[in-house]
């Protein structure tokens, strides 16, 4: 079970256990509600959400804790990267009938992009600019696992004066990926899922396996 509520990370972890005969169900289809973060490391944050679920449902509950870091910023938004900025009250103005989830985490991305912009503005070099996509998973066989199987990502990148691409989430559109020349946000899929910094964490949780 995935101890998250992210429909993007759903999807993400879906195709990356395609084929391996493992189905993926996260919580929120078990009625699992999210488990406090009040951590201020990945590590610590995945193992609370891992145990939580693990609890709630008597399932092995695999957890992702992952964030952007900009050097520039002394590592934010790390552990706030999904609360990272207030969404304006406006944009909930807008809307003549309550959220849904998918919704709310829409314009919360699009909020902490723009604080993000607003942050890195005085740092005009790509080198100033530098950020890394971090991402550790947590697996717990019964909530008080004393041997957690603990794994990490980190993908390197730039974070964009501007966004560009319309897919994936969070961030993507923001991160420049140097080597594929393009953003995350402009990726296919598949190809997002061989080199991200949540395939290559899952890539070390299936060898620790």
């Amino acid at each position: 079970m995935l101890a998250s509520n992210n429909a993007g990370k759903l999807r993400e972890f879906s195709e990356l256990w395609a084929g391996r005969g493992v189905e993926v169900v996260n919580q929120a289809s078990l009625g699992i509600e999210e488990a406090p973060e009040p951590h201020r490391s990945f590590v610590e944050n995945a193992l609370a959400k891992a145990r939580h679920a693990c609890a709630a449902s008597g399932l092995a509950a695999l957890a992702d804790d992952s964030g952007l870091c900009v050097s520039a910023l002394q590592g934010a938004p790390g552990v706030d990267s999904a609360v990272y900025a207030q969404v304006p009250s406006d944009a909930l103005a807008l809307s003549s009938q309550p959220l849904d989830r998918e919704e709310r985490r829409r314009l919360q991305d699009q909020a902490n992009n723009t604080k993000l912009l607003s942050a890195l503005n005085s740092w005009a070099q790509a080198s100033e600019r530098e950020a890394v996509y971090v991402c550790v998973l947590v697996l717990v066989r019964y909530p008080d696992d004393p041997l957690p199987v603990i794994a990490q990502g980190l993908w390197k990148g730039q974070i964009l004066s501007q966004p560009r691409g319309t897919g994936g989430f969070g961030y993507d559109p923001l991160f420049w990926v140097p080597e594929e020349q393009c953003t995350v946000a402009e990726l296919p899929l598949n190809r997002k899922n061989q080199i991200s910094h949540r395939a290559q964490a899952m890539r070390h949780l299936m060898n620790a396996l």
